[in-house]
């Protein structure tokens, strides 16, 4: 299990492309419209120890700089580009530390430079202890329809541990206003494997989640990453994972949340019919994407690009009109594959045969220990297979 948020997806396959090699047989630029775009807004008024991704404290003297630096990278893009966007995700960071008149900046700005006409999902992250009925309804006066929010726990004790800046009550108001602003389609965000998470506190977070009824809900395992405050921690002997335990969270949440109706569509993910995350599935499927904002990905065709992570350093080359991209990479078809077969069977659609033909000696020898099954040309994970997806993920590369 990985509890990389799904929106980074290059994070999640880095690992894996890194060991596959070049080959010949790139996959051609293509000349279809980008129809997924993902803006990183990378702003915390605290900096959580878990958290791998991309953030810094909030800067209230920086902020109307950086917003007018990303309405600037987007009209880059929208001149070289041809964007015509189905879903777009505002995400963290903190989206919703902006102010509301930023946030208003940023929503207009998308409107004027972009065709929207086919937008189907507009989503933003929202962290409970920077909601208010104010921006709650500029959100949705403005075109966003699904939000994000970031609850991790409805326990005191592990949202301190966690380093959050809302308590229990702040996230079920905050629940409470996106409802009464009109949003019929909310993402819960919680995480489990906490240090010193007991099997009863969990199962009261999952029990507390679904008394709201969000339509969606987002169950990520801890995992200590580099570059953060528990992984040094760990590394030190002062925290330990438990993968037995981890094991036993994470089937006891796909019980309880498919016994209240949540279709199990992606390892981490779970949703009411009709109310999984089109953002996310376009990165499972490997469809083309753009990012802006410091450290944001994009990938389109066989190229794959990653903007600076130094919001102060992206906002200076923007404003001199310069490209704010730092690295770029060739994808080869076979990098482009392992990706293909480590993000798509964690989904409930699982993966084509024919992506692991000179795998299949493999494939069928996870069918025997009841890890994979076949449904409809598809190699499927199990229930017992979704627990060690990674693992069965790297024997088919």
């Amino acid at each position: 299990m990985n509890n990389r948020r799904n929106h980074n997806c290059s994070a999640v396959v880095a690992a894996v492309t890194a060991a596959c090699p070049a080959i010949a047989g790139d996959t051609p630029a293509s000349t279809e419209p980008i129809r997924h775009l993902y803006l990183h807004i990378p702003f915390c008024a605290r900096i959580c120890p878990y958290c791998a991704f991309y953030k810094d404290l909030l800067d209230r003297s920086q902020t109307e700089r950086f917003c007018e630096a990303i309405l600037r990278e987007l009209e880059q893009h929208t001149q070289d580009r041809h964007l015509l966007p189905s879903t777009i995700y505002f995400g963290g960071g903190t989206p919703t530390a902006l102010t509301t008149s930023q946030l208003e900046l940023l929503l207009k700005g998308f409107h004027e430079r972009l065709d929207l006409s086919t937008l189907t999902e507009w989503t933003v992250e929202a962290n409970p202890g920077s909601v208010s009925a104010r921006k709650a309804a500029l959100l949705r006066e403005l075109g966003v329809n699904r939000i994000s929010l970031g609850v991790q726990s409805w326990d005191e004790e592990l949202l301190k541990i966690l380093g959050r800046e809302h308590n229990a009550p702040q996230a079920e108001k905050s629940f409470s206003i996106l409802r009464a602003a009109g949003f019929s389609n909310i993402n819960v965000d919680l995480m489990f494997g906490l240090p010193g998470q007991t099997t009863p506190q969990w199962r009261s977070t999952l029990e507390k989640t679904i008394s709201l009824q969000p339509e969606h809900i987002s169950a990520y395992c801890l995992t200590y990453e580099e570059d953060t405050e528990f992984f040094l921690r760990q590394a030190r002997g002062e925290l330990h994972a438990d993968p037995d335990v981890d094991a036993q969270l994470f089937e006891m949440t796909i019980s309880i949340l498919q016994d209240a109706g949540y279709e199990h569509y992606e390892i981490s993910n779970y949703a009411r019919p009709g109310f999984s995350s089109a953002h996310n599935s376009a990165y499972w499927a490997g469809d083309d994407y753009l990012g802006i904002g410091p450290s944001a990905f994009s990938t389109r065709g066989s190229q794959r690009w990653q903007n600076v992570s130094d919001y102060r350093a992206y906002a200076d080359r923007i404003s001199s009109g310069e490209s704010a991209i730092s690295t770029t990479e060739q994808l080869t078809s076979e990098m482009k594959r392992a990706e293909r077969i480590a993000l798509s069977l964690r989904t409930r659609q699982g993966i084509s045969t024919a992506l692991v033909q000179d795998r299949y000696a493999a494939a069928e020898e996870f069918i025997s220990l009841g890890l994979l099954r076949q449904a409809e040309g598809n190699f499927v994970l199990t229930p017992a297979g979704k627990c060690v997806a990674d693992s069965v993920a790297e024997a088919l590369l």
